[in-house]
């Protein structure tokens, strides 16, 4: 499981251009306007080959300054709770300021460690006014520039060493799949626990940071075995007052991390929301494979087909172009199609570990790349003679090789991945697609 690094400061001091500097996207949006960052953004960063994830914590600006200082606590007080390091991000140009000096406050009272990070010292004459942020009291200043990359090195192998010593393994069977039950905050994942495993007990905890390594449960009932992984913190909606989205995320990020099998909750009576998406990308990103419940199905009150095919229509188009996955309309309440739920994520389990034999890849895809090859490329024509499955991997991956790699496009890796996903079951499952030189 990778480590999460939350970066927390005041508004425009440059978290959004740092975070899209460790996770070398642009997916967070950069602008000189304070409280440009509302929305979380979360995503990977890979140093030296350690992985981890990444956290913009970017406060929302309001016009009043109590409640907006009120934010700022409740964003540092969650990153706390659940980051593994800490960035507290200043400005030196700006110096220290009554925010900056309010949550090192709250960092100094963190048993969490805290790098302090000096930006936007774009050359050696603003370091030297680095020296005035040890009056924060959390720790010597590292001096970097986000905006041209100056520093981030030496930077990343600090953070690197302050991660916690990975601890022992779970006791758990490798041929055991893991399955984790993730979505958004009171959405009905602790009654699907509690449906699974038929006792009113919560797997997860209502006390913030009681646990923060995922449980493994066994399951081992009615012909199922498998592992259920879940994190505690993604308590229910009346139980908490912080940012529910925020902390629904970095729960969720260790669940998936930890999971083989990805069950993925929607609420139905409010439909596939901007939060779900967050959750699938996740998965995505982490290659798990996937299986969507759309919970409280018994509280809707047209359950026709109609209804039933409208809304898978909507979730398919919505996850697009990942579509062969599993949507199961269940209630964890009245124990409607949990089963069903059992059943599907075994199968999917199974679909991961699937090995097609290289002499029957040959045999069924050769014919079809030589009917319908890729597209040339400056007058050039690719040959594609040869595909495999390469052996022992975390999610299935196929190889073809061909004389010009290079000029093997997005759209015709989908192209093989779908020929691939109509002649064998993957359903649910992420597919690699590699064009190497033969």
């Amino acid at each position: 499981m990778s480590n999460i690094v939350a970066i927390v400061g005041r508004p425009n001091v440059g978290k959004s251009t740092l975070f899209n500097r460790l996770t070398q996207t642009r997916h967070a949006i950069v602008s000189e306007e304070a409280g440009t960052t509302r929305d979380r953004q979360y995503g990977k960063c890979e140093w030296t080959g350690h992985e981890f994830s990444v956290i913009d914590t970017g406060g929302w600006v309001v016009n009043s300054d109590d409640i907006f200082e009120e934010e700022i606590r409740k964003q540092v007080q969650l990153a706390t709770e659940e980051a593994d390091v800490i960035l507290f991000l200043v400005d030196v140009q700006t110096g220290i300021t009554d925010l900056d000096t309010q949550v090192a406050s709250i960092l100094r009272r963190s048993k969490k460690p805290v790098v302090l990070v000096v930006n936007k010292a774009d050359n050696n004459q603003d370091t030297y006014g680095a020296a005035e942020f040890y009056a924060l009291g959390v720790g010597d200043p590292y001096c970097i520039s986000a905006a041209t990359g100056s520093g981030t090195g030496d930077l990343l192998d600090y953070v690197l060493s302050k991660f916690p010593a990975p601890k022992a393994e779970e006791d758990t069977e490798p041929d055991v799949p893991r399955i984790a039950v993730v979505g958004r905050p009171n959405v009905g994942k602790s009654s699907l626990v509690n449906a699974f495993i038929g006792e009113e007990r919560h797997i997860v905890t209502d006390i913030a940071g009681t646990t923060r390594d995922s449980i493994y449960t066994r399951y081992d009932k009615f012909g199922f075995d498998f592992y259920l992984v879940d994190t505690a913190g993604i308590r229910r909606k009346n139980k908490v007052s912080e940012d529910l989205e925020f902390y629904s995320v970095m729960r969720s990020i260790r669940s998936i991390e930890n999971s083989d099998v990805c069950i993925l909750m929607i609420d139905a009576t409010r439909g596939i929301e901007g939060q779900d998406l967050n959750i699938f990308q996740l998965i995505q990103k982490n290659q798990k494979s996937l299986i969507v419940v759309v919970n409280k199905w018994d509280l809707v009150p047209d359950k026709d087909t109609k209804v039933m095919k409208t809304m898978e229509d909507a979730i398919r188009t919505r996850m697009a172009p990942f579509t062969d996955f599993s949507i199961i309309f269940a209630s964890a309440l009245t124990k409607q199609r949990i089963f069903r739920i059992l059943e599907t994520a075994r199968d999917t389990f199974e679909n991961r570990r699937r090995r097609v034999s290289t002499a029957k890849l040959n045999e069924e895809m050769l014919p079809l790349i030589e009917a319908f090859p890729p597209p040339s490329m400056k007058g050039k024509y690719i040959k594609i003679k040869y595909c495999m499955q390469i052996p022992e991997t975390r999610v299935p991956s196929f190889v073809f090789y061909a004389n010009l790699p290079q000029y093997v496009k997005e759209p015709y890796r989908r192209f093989l991945e779908n020929k691939i996903r109509e002649r064998w079951n993957f359903s649910g499952c992420p597919i690699n697609i590699f064009i190497r030189q033969k």
